[in-house]
């Protein structure tokens, strides 16, 4: 860390004196002055952070992942699961859900071109609108205004500990009434992942340390076109289709040693091949009704999205005292999802007041056949007491409302309310065990803010939100993992209902300070059981009280007439799990955690008047949720070159990711049983050149009819 802040400064001080230097020698040369308004990097609102990245050189040579991992307040965690101030989120693409979640949400925005960012919002304080139980990060694409054809390709090298490339192409067509849009990519990529486990068990004091390391490659595919028309000065009609695709082939290597009483006793090794093919086809068909005249906005949205795997898997372990044995599984997973959308706005009365309200039908239909091999005497024998299939049938609807009035200029309000029902099926075929449920539940939320006058202000908010398991942590199946333990799931999961309330000071528009309380009083996390020489991991539903507060700052400053942009995030948490330590017997865990987590991006443009523009980015934090602790600091940093060829529409890029230190997570998981350890070091690290070729006007509006957007959120 030392060397990172040392090696920033020395780069920031030589940039500062070199510009300067540079800017009085041309000084002379200077004709005209004018000056163009743009936004800042960062803004603060009321409920949520916007990133605006459209334009900037922190896109060359990242995937839409990478710059998601760079935002203000996000972190991910070393399950690929993306947070925002220490709480889930849910992933919006140009304001519509993304089916994706986990591992699949990463391989998908990987195969986006940053290029084709336009900006990301952190939506900390989402309104009823949003299907959401926590945060909300929207991703905000570019879409082009002008006449004609416009678009960009991208190809991107990357070297880590393997090499990796990648290509895009994006096209924009508008003429008069009718746009549209297409874009597609293909990746190559090459993934080394190291690991060390430890695997501690009270009864018997026996002790499992596994050091693994898995070889990845992903070949992925993707396109999605966006098609338009205008009707008349108010209505349109649309048709947006999505289509991702992955071939994966994997080879993981491991050894674990069983020790008693610190003595070695067995020992096994190994070995998984892997490959599979995953698929997703989306269709969304939307009408708009806008007045401009009169704000009054109908949206109506009704799709269907189809996703299907297809991945067998080869386990060879050898003991030290003990057969050979081999396990062979067929995944063929087909999951269904229809959907019906509206939602509606419009002003109330004379003084601005706004009236929001809509709501959702959507049906899923999921079907997860697995079976199961030994292998014997040479050959493949079918294992009829594992081979089986899960099903998973849901239907959830939803209703919302939002008011926003604004009181003698100052004080702006929004009130809220969801309401969510949901009826549900898991179901394991063989043995015909069957889970049915449903339940209703009621959402509110409220957002004040009071201006002072033009650079004070101050927001309140609250949220009761709903975390609901994910349809495969209900799949109860036992399945080896690469490194000798297993993993299945629970049907019997219970959701996750939690209170959020925020304060956020503004000041000078620049400042801004907020601070958090949340609180629940049950969640699933992973939970550890021992069968015979099976060690079992699988989601568990705990009781006991969580409290969480937290405190960030954050500031936007401009400097050397608006050529450096420099945007500071600090965070600290405190949480009380005392109460849910006790409950469920956490033996050697903390009862009371405190998290650190800050970030500062920069940005330089037009270095030495030569079309050269610079960025960096550093980031730290500690990862701390549940019954898993971190223990130790997370430290990122990226930082890179972009040099612009006007005449041509041509860039050229190099960026180098934590080439100072290679990150990585060290985590210990606290069970009634137990302790569980597990060490990664993470591939994302190394060099990346890129090229990029625009052609036409690439002049560019935010892909969103709707400009009724407040500081407040109101409109979301």
């Amino acid at each position: 860390m030392r060397y990172i802040l040392i090696s920033a400064g020395l780069l920031s001080s030589t940039l500062l004196k070199a510009q300067v230097k540079q800017d009085s020698t041309k000084q002379e040369d200077i004709q005209e002055v004018m000056l163009v308004g743009k936004k800042p990097t960062i803004e603060s609102k009321a409920d949520r952070t916007v990133f605006n990245v459209a334009n900037s050189s922190i896109l060359t040579g990242n995937t839409t992942w990478d710059v998601l991992r760079m935002t203000p307040l996000v972190n991910i965690d070393n399950n690929d699961n993306v947070q925002a101030e220490g709480s889930s989120v849910t992933v919006y693409i140009n304001d519509r859900k993304s089916v994706f979640t986990g591992k699949e949400l990463k391989e998908y925005l990987k195969t986006i071109a940053a290029d084709n960012l336009m900006k990301i919002e952190v939506i900390t304080t989402p309104s009823a609108k949003y299907e959401t139980s926590g945060a909300v990060i929207n991703i905000v694409l570019k879409k082009n205004d002008n006449e004609g054809l416009k678009g960009s390709v991208s190809m991107n090298n990357s070297q880590s500990y393997k090499n990796s490339q990648s290509s895009s192409l994006n096209l924009n067509y508008h003429r008069k009434k009718f746009t549209q849009s297409f874009s597609g990519s293909f990746s190559n990529t090459n993934n080394v992942m190291k690991a060390y486990n430890e695997n501690l068990i009270y009864a018997d004091n026996s002790l499992t340390k596994i050091t693994s390391e898995t070889n990845s490659n992903w070949k992925s595919a993707s396109a999605s076109s966006s098609s338009e028309y205008e009707l008349n000065d108010k209505n349109n009609i649309g048709l947006v289709m999505e289509y991702y695709e992955s071939d994966l082939s994997s080879v993981s290597d491991a050894r674990g040693d069983y020790f008693l009483n610190n003595i070695l006793q067995k020992f096994y090794t190994k070995t998984v091949n892997g490959e599979g093919k995953n698929s997703f086809v989306g269709s969304n068909i939307f009408y708009k009704y806008y007045d401009k005249e009169k704000s009054k906005i109908l949206d109506l949205n009704a799709g269907i999205n189809y996703e299907g795997s297809d991945n067998t898997s080869i386990h060879s372990t050898l003991w030290s005292a003990a057969p050979f044995e081999g396990i062979k599984t067929i995944a063929d997973n087909q999951n269904r999802e229809y959907y019906l959308k509206l939602d509606y706005s419009q002003p109330i009365g004379k003084n601005g007041d706004q009236l929001e309200f809509g709501g959702k039908t959507n049906f899923r239909n999921n079907v997860m056949p697995y079976h199961y091999f030994n292998f014997q005497n040479n050959i493949w024998t079918a294992d009829d007491s594992r081979i089986n299939t899960f099903r998973y049938l849901e239907n959830l609807n939803s209703v919302y409302a939002n008011f926003s009035k604004t009181y003698f200029k100052k004080l702006e309000t929004r009130i809220g309310l969801r309401y969510e029902y949901i009826n549900f099926t898991v179901k394991q075929e063989v043995g015909s065990i069957e889970r049915k449920d449903s339940y209703g539940t009621l959402m509110p939320d409220l957002l004040l803010k009071y201006s002072f006058n033009e650079n004070y202000n101050l927001t309140a908010t609250y949220k009761h939100s709903l975390w609901r398991p994910w349809y495969i942590e209900f799949n109860p199946f036992l399945m080896p993992t690469d490194n000798g333990t297993f993993r299945r799931g629970n049907m019997y999961l219970e959701p996750n209902p939690n209170d959020r309330f925020g304060l956020k000071l503004g000041l000078y528009k620049k400042y801004f300070i907020s601070a958090n309380y949340s609180t629940t009083n049950q969640d699933y996390w992973s939970s550890y059981a021992v069968e015979g020489d099976q060690t079992i991991i699988m989601p568990m539903t705990y009781y006991g009280r969580i409290n969480n507060y937290s405190l960030y700052a954050n500031t936007n400053q401009n400097f050397l007439k608006n050529k450096l942009n420099v945007n500071f995030n600090l965070g600290v948490s405190y949480v009380d799990n005392s109460d849910f330590k006790e409950r469920n017997n956490f033996v050697g865990m903390k009862a009371h955690i405190t998290n650190f987590s800050g970030s500062s991006n920069f940005s330089y443009t037009n270095l030495f008047n030569k079309n050269i523009n610079l960025n960096g980015w550093v980031g730290l934090h500690s990862q701390n949720w549940g019954n898993s602790m971190g223990n130790k600091m997370n430290v990122f940093h990226s930082f890179g070159a972009t040099k612009i060829f006007p005449k041509t529409q041509m860039e050229a890029g190099i960026r180098f990711n934590n080439i100072f230190q290679r990150p990585g997570n060290d985590i210990t998981t606290y069970s009634p049983i137990g302790t569980f350890r597990s060490v990664n070091k993470w591939d994302w690290y190394g060099v990346n050149l890129s090229f990029v070729k625009r052609f036409g006007n690439q002049k560019v509006k935010e892909n969103t009819k709707t400009n009724v957007e407040k500081d407040s959120g109101s409109a979301k």
